[in-house]
């Protein structure tokens, strides 16, 4: 398979970071153009309206988010041990500033003002791991893993305001370790005492 990257490919991880830095209404088309090498023309051929743009460029996100969260799945079985690397992948990304907050998150800060089609995308990606994680949070807890103080779902919800919280913290301190020094102890609250015992055998 060939990892040459198209040019919509090019237009999209441009838009992506743009959106990071500065939000929806941070961008123009003319901003890509530049960043990319190509003609605002040329944009318009691949994606006709920002709105096209963004949320295709949400669709993909939460595509790729929901093959990743698999994949986690497939290579760690224990719940604890996927929360922990749910929150070791974002910290990682913070530190590197490969990805310093996500998509979404951002996104959903300015639902107020984006375009209907778009904001549907950023709640289904909001539901979709919000749902992965109370499907996490639910095994560990019937497996005495994880102990859990409410439902698996309003932990589930808890949980992800919490992370997307710490990369706001991170960014408003402008402190990457930010990230790690609230969501360890988060993670840590969710492990059962007995699960906490075993590990310091």
């Amino acid at each position: 398979m060939s990892n040459v990257s198209t040019t919509s490919d090019d237009i999209l991880a441009c838009a992506r970071s743009l959106i990071v830095a500065g939000g929806y209404n941070g961008f123009s088309y003319a901003d890509i153009a530049e960043v990319v090498g190509i003609r605002k023309a040329s944009i318009h051929h691949h994606f006709p309206g920002k709105v096209d743009l963004v949320r295709t460029l949400v669709a993909r996100y939460r595509q790729e988010a929901e093959a990743g969260l698999a994949n986690l799945e497939r290579q760690v079985s224990d719940p604890l041990e996927q929360l922990r690397a749910y929150t070791g992948y974002w910290q990682a990304c913070i530190a590197d500033a490969s990805a310093p907050f996500c998509v979404c998150a951002l996104l959903a800060s300015q639902l107020p003002v984006l375009p209907e089609e778009v904001g549907l995308e950023v709640r289904a990606h909001f539901r979709s791991l919000s749902a992965w994680l109370a499907s996490v949070l639910e095994r560990g807890a019937r497996h005495g893993q994880l102990q859990l103080a409410s439902t698996p779902r309003a932990e589930a919800e808890a949980f992800m305001a919490t992370v997307h919280g710490a990369m706001l913290s991170a960014r408003a301190y402008g402190d990457p370790q930010m990230f790690g020094a609230v969501t360890g102890p988060l993670v840590e609250r969710l492990a059962s005492r007995d699960q906490n015992r075993d590990e310091g055998r």
